[in-house]
């Protein structure tokens, strides 16, 4: 009997998470485009906070609503027959977005890139849980800092796209003015959508099958709920969930509107997030496969919620911008492991089930993170706002430090 050797970068196992690491960092790039680019689509669109916070909040809601059944499916069949699906639809959605002039497109393209984003993300992570087992955490943390490549790309293309190259002074050129649209970086995202849906489907070994199964929700969560200790974890990482949707999805609103930067300033401290969770991301892993995961994502919350206070609180760029690299290097923590702890109380013939219920648990509620964000906001202030987000950290980490006490 041969042991597998599980190489992050290289073999077949390799091959499949840097492609479907690349997958997901270039549907996070689409997607964290949108929070520097939303000052500016809310004005050319003409829409309100809310009504932003309604669009985005219908995203997060159908990416939720599929978790489940894509994670179930690829269980019973195989990861591939919906990660191709996913990625088909988010290049169709980024399309959209390239050409959306009404409220009602922008709205459809956000909804359809919520769909082609619940197909992919849980089979995906599903494959790579196939894949890795010793080295589970470092592969997840690795696939999860796309989501900051991702971002960092997004922030960098909003500072542009929002007039910041007016920054850099170029001999004949005027920069005074942006040259680009909002709508002008989806076309070629979608291109490099479709041409990473391609390699992936060429490396990919697994064959494509769908049919007809019952997906067993009841069963599911009856196991997911089966003890306190398990339940109380899934309120944590939705109270968790709820604080990112809220926070990624206004962060360049709100230091435009309430603390009154420039929008490519917003931009530049929205990449901040990113640069910090790319490098954050795969050091949690790592120590979570050496270190109780729960306790690794409790100490997260908690570092993260005096540096949430500090961004109210501060005034200047600078100590705006070092109070959110204190907070990302909290936050951030959180998400490779919450994936892992799933993961390892999962029975292997429904890993893809499990991680998909309980991702539709937390990312739906976290889909009402923008609507409450943008709503308390036009009602009251982005503090009062901020002041419920901590809150929510707080009891997240204490649900898991419990947790952990009892286990």
């Amino acid at each position: 009997m041969t042991t597998r050797t599980e190489q992050l970068f290289a073999g077949h196992g390799g091959r499949m998470l840097v492609t479907l690491s690349v997958a997901w960092a270039t549907l996070q790039l689409g997607r964290f485009l949108l929070p520097p680019l939303l000052p500016t689509i809310i004005v050319d669109l003409g829409m309100t906070t809310l009504t932003a916070g309604l669009a985005l909040g219908g995203l997060q809601a159908i990416y939720a609503l599929t978790q489940f059944p894509s994670g179930r499916l690829s269980d019973r069949f195989t990861r591939p027959s919906l990660v191709v699906p996913g990625l088909v639809a988010l290049t169709g959605a980024l399309l959209v977005l390239s050409v959306a002039t009404s409220v009602w497109l922008f709205v459809a393209a956000t909804l359809l890139f919520g769909v082609g984003k619940g197909l992919f993300a849980v089979p995906s992570r599903a494959q790579l849980s196939d894949l890795f087992v010793e080295k589970r955490g470092r592969a997840l943390g690795l696939y999860a800092a796309g989501t900051d490549l991702g971002g960092i790309l997004a922030a960098t293309g909003g500072v542009v796209v929002t007039g910041g190259t007016a920054l850099v002074a170029l001999p004949g050129v005027d920069l005074a003015t942006p040259s680009l649209g909002w709508r002008d970086p989806f076309a070629p995202l979608a291109v490099a959508m479709a041409l990473v849906a391609v390699v992936y489907a060429g490396w990919n070994r697994d064959p494509y099958r769908l049919g007809r199964t019952d997906v067993g929700l009841v069963a599911t969560v009856r196991r997911l709920a089966t003890t306190r200790s398990q339940r109380e974890a899934m309120v944590a990482f939705a109270l968790f969930y709820f604080v990112v949707g809220a926070w990624v999805n206004f962060l360049p609103t709100y230091l435009t509107r309430a603390k009154g930067f420039a929008e490519p300033v917003a931009a530049g401290l929205f990449a901040v997030v990113f640069v910090v969770g790319i490098m954050v991301k795969p050091v949690a892993g790592l120590v979570s496969d050496r270190v109780p995961r729960r306790a690794v994502a409790a100490g997260g919350l908690l570092f993260g919620v005096g540096a949430l206070a500090g961004v109210v609180l501060a005034g200047s760029v600078g100590a705006v911008g070092a109070a959110i690299a204190v907070y990302a290097v909290g936050y951030k923590t959180v998400f490779p492991v919450a994936d892992a702890l799933l993961l390892d109380a999962a029975p292997d013939e429904n890993v893809g089930g499990d991680l998909g219920a309980a991702r539709a648990v937390f990312i739906g509620i976290g889909a009402l993170g923008p609507v409450y964000m943008g709503g308390l906001a036009s009602l009251a202030s982005f503090e009062a706002a901020f002041v419920g987000l901590g809150a929510c950290l707080v009891a997240a980490a204490a649900l898991l430090l419990r947790g952990l006490r009892e286990g």
